[in-house]
């Protein structure tokens, strides 16, 4: 592994920020500019923690706790995309809720795996 890019669980992050700036960014007012936001932030901070973990993968308890950071982010965001698919009931929501579980299985798989054989 070359960089971070190389990580699935970074691209399927970084995939998913981008789905949900776009499908934030149609919300109605006040949504758009409240939960909205919130939704954006959580979505980029999984991407941006494990990023900032694999800059600090030479020592293994700073991967793990941004892994960690990564995880809690991503049950944020997780939580905020619920909200949104109640309250709008867009499928486009349920798809982003779909993608958040399954990045989430990956993330905590792979923090296990950091946590149980990386070598630092």
């Amino acid at each position: 592994m070359k960089n971070y890019k190389d990580l699935e669980i970074y691209q399927e992050a970084f995939s998913i920020a981008i789905d949900v700036y776009h499908l934030s960014m149609k919300l109605p007012h006040p949504d758009k500019y409240e939960t909205g936001d919130q939704i954006r932030r959580s979505s980029q901070s999984i991407k941006d923690n494990i990023v900032e973990g694999y800059g600090r993968r030479r020592y293994k308890a700073d991967f793990v706790k941004f892994l960690t950071y990564s995880y809690a982010s991503l049950l944020e965001a997780e939580s905020q995309s619920e909200f949104l698919y109640e309250l709008h009931q867009k499928k486009e929501w349920e798809r982003i809720i779909q993608r958040l579980n399954l990045l989430g299985s990956k993330l905590y798989k792979f923090r296990e795996y950091v946590i149980k054989k990386w070598k630092s």
